[in-house]
């Protein structure tokens, strides 16, 4: 993640979580503008969707969707990324095209990225 860093404080977690959502069966993605010239990215996967290793590997491939689509998004937001169960067994592919329409709904991907 070239032009972004992780969101690891609760209170902006809790924050996020009470503006407006978009969510599809895979995921759901919480956007707020930040003031800044970066975007932070947060992933929260559920104890629910699996033991450790599930969960990591949920997490993992959720970093690697915007890793490598980073170029496409607005820069200056606060992301956050919650798995639902059905993210644990689809593929990559699926994924992918799930998290990209997520944030062209929630309006944070550029224009020409569309």
């Amino acid at each position: 993640m070239k032009y972004s860093c992780s969101l690891k404080l609760n209170h902006i977690f809790r924050r996020l979580y009470h503006t407006g959502a978009v969510a599809n069966s895979f995921l759901v993605l919480y956007a707020w503008p930040n003031r800044t010239q970066m975007n932070r990215i947060g992933i929260t996967v559920s104890k629910k969707l699996g033991h450790a290793v599930v969960r990591n590997r949920v997490r993992r491939r959720l970093r690697e969707v915007y890793r490598l689509n980073e170029e496409k998004f607005l820069p200056g937001w606060d992301i956050v990324v919650v798995a639902r169960s059905r993210c644990v067994e689809t593929d990559f592919q699926s994924l992918v095209k799930a998290y990209l329409a997520l944030a062209a709904k929630a309006g944070i991907l550029k224009e020409d990225a569309l």
